[in-house]
Protein backbone atom coordinates (compact mmCIF):
# COMPACT_ATOMS: atom_id res chain seq x y z
CA UNK A 1 0.00 0.00 0.00
CA UNK A 2 1.07 3.38 -1.20
CA UNK A 3 2.42 5.80 2.04
CA UNK A 4 -0.15 7.86 3.13
CA UNK A 5 1.42 12.17 4.01
CA UNK A 6 1.63 11.29 7.17
CA UNK A 7 3.19 7.76 6.81
CA UNK A 8 5.51 9.55 4.31
CA UNK A 9 7.01 12.24 6.50
CA UNK A 10 7.32 9.33 9.37
CA UNK A 11 9.23 7.23 7.44
CA UNK A 12 11.56 10.27 5.99
CA UNK A 13 11.85 11.28 9.04
CA UNK A 14 12.72 7.66 10.45
CA UNK A 15 15.41 7.70 7.68
CA UNK A 16 16.51 11.39 8.66
CA UNK A 17 16.12 12.16 5.06
CA UNK A 18 14.88 15.79 3.72
CA UNK A 19 13.73 15.46 0.14
CA UNK A 20 15.87 17.04 -2.37
CA UNK A 21 14.40 19.51 -4.51
CA UNK A 22 17.48 19.27 -7.40
CA UNK A 23 16.50 15.27 -7.40
CA UNK A 24 12.72 15.63 -8.08
CA UNK A 25 11.52 13.95 -4.71
CA UNK A 26 8.19 14.87 -4.57
CA UNK A 27 7.20 11.23 -3.14
CA UNK A 28 3.77 9.82 -4.37
CA UNK A 29 0.98 9.53 -1.71
CA UNK A 30 -2.07 8.39 -3.57
CA UNK A 31 -2.72 4.53 -4.02
CA UNK A 32 -5.31 5.88 -6.64
CA UNK A 33 -2.73 6.62 -8.70
CA UNK A 34 -0.24 3.85 -8.39
CA UNK A 35 -2.53 1.88 -9.37
CA UNK A 36 -4.03 3.93 -12.65
CA UNK A 37 -0.41 3.51 -13.13
CA UNK A 38 0.01 0.14 -13.62
CA UNK A 39 -3.62 -0.16 -15.55
CA UNK A 40 -2.43 2.68 -17.87
CA UNK A 41 0.31 0.55 -18.69
CA UNK A 42 -1.30 -3.02 -18.49
CA UNK A 43 1.27 -4.50 -16.23
CA UNK A 44 0.60 -7.99 -15.67
CA UNK A 45 2.56 -11.42 -14.49
CA UNK A 46 5.72 -11.82 -16.46
CA UNK A 47 6.42 -8.11 -17.83
CA UNK A 48 9.58 -6.10 -17.58
CA UNK A 49 9.33 -3.11 -16.79
CA UNK A 50 11.93 -0.28 -16.08
CA UNK A 51 11.56 2.46 -13.17
CA UNK A 52 13.42 5.42 -13.07
CA UNK A 53 13.56 6.75 -9.24
CA UNK A 54 11.97 4.81 -7.21
CA UNK A 55 12.78 6.92 -4.03
CA UNK A 56 10.80 5.03 -1.39
CA UNK A 57 9.95 2.28 -3.64
CA UNK A 58 5.78 2.99 -3.67
CA UNK A 59 5.16 2.16 -7.14
CA UNK A 60 7.79 -0.64 -6.85
CA UNK A 61 6.39 -2.60 -4.38
CA UNK A 62 3.00 -2.26 -6.75
CA UNK A 63 4.38 -3.47 -9.55
CA UNK A 64 6.46 -6.27 -7.97
CA UNK A 65 3.32 -7.21 -6.08
CA UNK A 66 1.23 -7.38 -10.07
CA UNK A 67 4.35 -9.69 -10.72
CA UNK A 68 6.63 -8.01 -12.91
CA UNK A 69 10.09 -7.79 -13.11
CA UNK A 70 11.56 -4.48 -12.06
CA UNK A 71 15.02 -2.75 -13.32
CA UNK A 72 15.03 0.23 -11.07
CA UNK A 73 18.01 2.73 -10.98
CA UNK A 74 18.44 5.21 -8.01
CA UNK A 75 20.50 7.77 -7.52
CA UNK A 76 19.96 8.84 -3.78
CA UNK A 77 22.75 6.95 -1.59
CA UNK A 78 20.14 6.53 1.32
CA UNK A 79 17.03 5.91 -0.29
CA UNK A 80 18.88 3.12 -2.45
CA UNK A 81 20.26 2.04 1.24
CA UNK A 82 16.61 2.12 2.09
CA UNK A 83 15.12 -0.13 -0.88
CA UNK A 84 18.16 -2.28 -1.16
CA UNK A 85 17.39 -3.17 3.05
CA UNK A 86 13.50 -3.19 2.61
CA UNK A 87 12.40 -4.92 -0.49
CA UNK A 88 15.41 -6.27 -2.29
CA UNK A 89 15.87 -9.42 0.08
CA UNK A 90 12.63 -10.61 -0.06
CA UNK A 91 12.16 -9.44 -4.02
CA UNK A 92 14.03 -11.50 -6.46
CA UNK A 93 12.26 -9.63 -9.48
CA UNK A 94 13.60 -6.68 -8.70
CA UNK A 95 16.98 -5.24 -9.95
CA UNK A 96 17.92 -2.16 -8.11
CA UNK A 97 21.40 -0.47 -8.71
CA UNK A 98 22.65 2.80 -7.28
CA UNK A 99 23.35 5.45 -10.32
CA UNK A 100 21.99 8.44 -12.32
CA UNK A 101 19.40 7.74 -14.81
CA UNK A 102 21.35 9.71 -17.56
CA UNK A 103 24.15 7.20 -17.25
CA UNK A 104 21.25 4.01 -17.22
CA UNK A 105 18.10 5.71 -18.86
CA UNK A 106 17.10 1.95 -18.65
CA UNK A 107 18.25 1.05 -15.27
CA UNK A 108 20.67 -1.62 -15.84
CA UNK A 109 18.42 -3.41 -18.28
CA UNK A 110 19.44 -4.80 -21.77
CA UNK A 111 16.72 -5.68 -24.01
CA UNK A 112 19.39 -7.12 -26.63
CA UNK A 113 21.55 -8.84 -24.04
CA UNK A 114 18.04 -10.63 -22.65
CA UNK A 115 17.62 -12.19 -26.01
CA UNK A 116 21.34 -12.89 -27.33
CA UNK A 117 21.55 -16.79 -25.86
CA UNK A 118 18.54 -17.34 -28.21
CA UNK A 119 20.02 -15.82 -31.10
CA UNK A 120 21.76 -17.53 -34.08
CA UNK A 121 25.58 -17.12 -33.83
CA UNK A 122 25.83 -15.53 -37.41
CA UNK A 123 23.72 -12.55 -35.83
CA UNK A 124 25.36 -12.13 -32.03
CA UNK A 125 27.57 -9.56 -33.16
CA UNK A 126 25.24 -7.97 -35.47
CA UNK A 127 24.17 -4.08 -35.39
CA UNK A 128 22.21 -3.78 -32.07
CA UNK A 129 19.44 -1.75 -33.48
CA UNK A 130 18.29 -4.55 -35.58
CA UNK A 131 18.52 -7.44 -33.33
CA UNK A 132 16.19 -8.84 -31.49
CA UNK A 133 15.06 -7.30 -28.04
CA UNK A 134 13.27 -8.82 -25.50
CA UNK A 135 9.93 -6.60 -24.85
CA UNK A 136 9.65 -4.11 -22.04
CA UNK A 137 7.84 -1.24 -20.39
CA UNK A 138 8.97 1.64 -18.45
CA UNK A 139 6.60 2.94 -15.89
CA UNK A 140 8.00 6.05 -13.62
CA UNK A 141 7.51 8.82 -11.64
CA UNK A 142 10.43 11.10 -13.39
CA UNK A 143 12.40 14.07 -11.84
CA UNK A 144 11.80 17.23 -14.17
CA UNK A 145 15.21 18.28 -14.12
CA UNK A 146 16.33 14.77 -16.43
CA UNK A 147 12.83 14.27 -18.19
CA UNK A 148 14.04 15.43 -21.73
CA UNK A 149 17.62 14.34 -21.34
CA UNK A 150 16.24 10.97 -20.42
CA UNK A 151 13.68 10.53 -23.26
CA UNK A 152 16.42 11.76 -25.50
CA UNK A 153 18.52 9.04 -24.78
CA UNK A 154 15.44 6.03 -23.99
CA UNK A 155 14.23 7.43 -28.29
CA UNK A 156 17.67 6.41 -29.26
CA UNK A 157 16.62 2.59 -28.80
CA UNK A 158 15.44 -0.01 -28.26
CA UNK A 159 12.27 1.08 -27.64
CA UNK A 160 9.65 0.07 -24.54
CA UNK A 161 6.38 -0.83 -25.76
CA UNK A 162 4.76 1.61 -23.57
CA UNK A 163 6.11 4.52 -21.39
CA UNK A 164 3.53 5.76 -18.77
CA UNK A 165 5.08 8.57 -16.91
CA UNK A 166 4.53 10.50 -13.96
CA UNK A 167 5.76 14.07 -15.20
CA UNK A 168 4.96 17.81 -14.83
CA UNK A 169 2.26 19.07 -16.66
CA UNK A 170 4.77 21.39 -18.84
CA UNK A 171 6.95 18.59 -19.82
CA UNK A 172 4.26 16.45 -21.35
CA UNK A 173 2.83 19.69 -23.31
CA UNK A 174 6.46 20.00 -25.20
CA UNK A 175 6.28 15.67 -25.81
CA UNK A 176 2.73 16.28 -27.46
CA UNK A 177 2.60 19.38 -29.04
CA UNK A 178 1.96 20.27 -32.33
CA UNK A 179 3.84 21.99 -35.51
CA UNK A 180 2.73 25.76 -35.27
CA UNK A 181 3.04 26.15 -31.45
CA UNK A 182 5.58 27.04 -29.57
CA UNK A 183 5.91 24.42 -27.38
CA UNK A 184 6.88 22.34 -30.25
CA UNK A 185 10.14 21.38 -30.51
CA UNK A 186 13.19 19.03 -31.16
CA UNK A 187 11.57 16.50 -28.62
CA UNK A 188 8.38 16.60 -29.88
CA UNK A 189 9.48 15.47 -33.10
CA UNK A 190 11.79 12.46 -32.06
CA UNK A 191 8.78 11.48 -29.39
CA UNK A 192 5.70 11.70 -32.15
CA UNK A 193 7.85 9.74 -34.53
CA UNK A 194 8.29 7.01 -31.93
CA UNK A 195 5.35 6.94 -29.71
CA UNK A 196 1.45 7.38 -30.33
CA UNK A 197 -0.26 8.95 -27.39
CA UNK A 198 -2.93 7.42 -25.69
CA UNK A 199 -5.70 8.60 -22.48
CA UNK A 200 -3.61 9.62 -19.55
CA UNK A 201 -4.87 11.15 -16.12
CA UNK A 202 -4.16 14.54 -14.40
CA UNK A 203 -2.03 14.15 -11.14
CA UNK A 204 -3.38 17.01 -8.23
CA UNK A 205 -0.76 18.05 -6.45
CA UNK A 206 -2.33 17.06 -3.42
CA UNK A 207 -1.04 13.28 -4.53
CA UNK A 208 2.47 14.26 -3.46
CA UNK A 209 4.56 15.40 -0.49
CA UNK A 210 6.00 17.26 -0.55
CA UNK A 211 3.59 19.00 -2.85
CA UNK A 212 4.55 20.65 -5.78
CA UNK A 213 3.95 23.88 -7.40
CA UNK A 214 2.74 22.71 -9.97
CA UNK A 215 0.08 19.89 -11.49
CA UNK A 216 1.60 16.79 -13.03
CA UNK A 217 0.10 14.32 -15.36
CA UNK A 218 0.08 10.51 -16.42
CA UNK A 219 1.64 10.37 -19.78
CA UNK A 220 0.69 7.07 -21.82
CA UNK A 221 2.72 6.65 -24.89
CA UNK A 222 2.40 3.70 -27.05
CA UNK A 223 5.03 2.01 -29.32
CA UNK A 224 3.93 2.90 -32.90
CA UNK A 225 4.20 -0.17 -34.95
CA UNK A 226 6.41 1.14 -37.14
CA UNK A 227 8.23 3.51 -34.94
CA UNK A 228 11.11 5.69 -36.20
CA UNK A 229 14.51 6.88 -34.44
CA UNK A 230 16.62 9.35 -35.71
CA UNK A 231 20.14 8.94 -36.56
CA UNK A 232 22.43 10.95 -33.53
CA UNK A 233 23.66 13.65 -36.67
CA UNK A 234 19.94 14.25 -37.62
CA UNK A 235 19.15 14.77 -34.46
CA UNK A 236 22.07 17.39 -34.11
CA UNK A 237 20.69 19.02 -37.11
CA UNK A 238 17.33 19.45 -35.77
CA UNK A 239 17.96 20.24 -32.28
CA UNK A 240 20.22 23.03 -33.87
CA UNK A 241 17.03 24.41 -35.88
CA UNK A 242 15.01 24.61 -32.86
CA UNK A 243 18.36 26.58 -31.20
CA UNK A 244 17.36 29.26 -33.28
CA UNK A 245 13.91 28.88 -34.06
CA UNK A 246 13.57 32.40 -35.25
CA UNK A 247 15.86 31.96 -38.55
CA UNK A 248 14.48 30.41 -41.45
CA UNK A 249 15.59 27.38 -42.38
CA UNK A 250 17.37 28.26 -45.13
CA UNK A 251 19.71 30.63 -43.09
CA UNK A 252 20.10 27.74 -40.54
CA UNK A 253 21.08 24.66 -42.90
CA UNK A 254 22.82 26.00 -45.38
CA UNK A 255 25.45 26.59 -43.12
CA UNK A 256 24.95 22.96 -41.99
CA UNK A 257 24.46 20.75 -45.27
CA UNK A 258 26.03 20.32 -48.62
CA UNK A 259 24.79 22.39 -51.29
CA UNK A 260 23.56 19.11 -52.47
CA UNK A 261 21.84 17.73 -49.34
CA UNK A 262 20.49 21.29 -48.87
CA UNK A 263 18.61 21.43 -52.09
CA UNK A 264 17.17 18.02 -52.19
CA UNK A 265 15.52 19.04 -48.16
CA UNK A 266 14.52 22.47 -49.04
CA UNK A 267 12.95 20.68 -52.62
CA UNK A 268 10.94 18.50 -50.01
CA UNK A 269 9.57 21.31 -48.27
CA UNK A 270 8.61 22.70 -50.96
CA UNK A 271 6.55 20.25 -52.60
CA UNK A 272 4.96 20.17 -49.19
CA UNK A 273 3.93 22.85 -49.42
CA UNK A 274 7.17 24.92 -47.15
CA UNK A 275 9.55 26.42 -48.32
CA UNK A 276 13.57 27.66 -46.65
CA UNK A 277 11.87 30.65 -45.36
CA UNK A 278 9.90 28.25 -43.08
CA UNK A 279 10.92 27.89 -39.08
CA UNK A 280 11.62 25.18 -37.81
CA UNK A 281 8.28 25.23 -35.43
CA UNK A 282 5.94 25.07 -39.11
CA UNK A 283 7.22 21.44 -40.08
CA UNK A 284 5.64 19.01 -39.44
CA UNK A 285 6.95 15.89 -38.02
CA UNK A 286 6.96 13.65 -41.00
CA UNK A 287 9.11 15.69 -42.68
CA UNK A 288 11.25 16.01 -40.11
CA UNK A 289 11.72 12.21 -40.90
CA UNK A 290 12.21 12.73 -44.54
CA UNK A 291 15.48 15.17 -43.36
CA UNK A 292 17.01 11.88 -41.88
CA UNK A 293 16.86 10.38 -44.88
Amino acid sequence: MPLTPTGTRELLAKLGHQPKRFLGQNFLVDGNIVRKSLDLAGIKAGDTVVEVGPGLGTLTSALLEAGAEVWAVEKDRQLHAHLTETLVPSHPRLHLMEGDAMDFPLAGFDPVAAVSDRLPADTAGGHRTALPTKPFKIVANLPYAISTPWMDAVLSGPLPDRMVLMLQLEAAERYVAKPGTKLFGAISIFLQSAFALEPGHRVPAACFHPRPDIESVLLNLARLPEPFIFPAETKALIRACFQQRRKQLGSILRGKLAPEAAARWFARLEAAGFSAQSRAEQVPVALWRDFAV
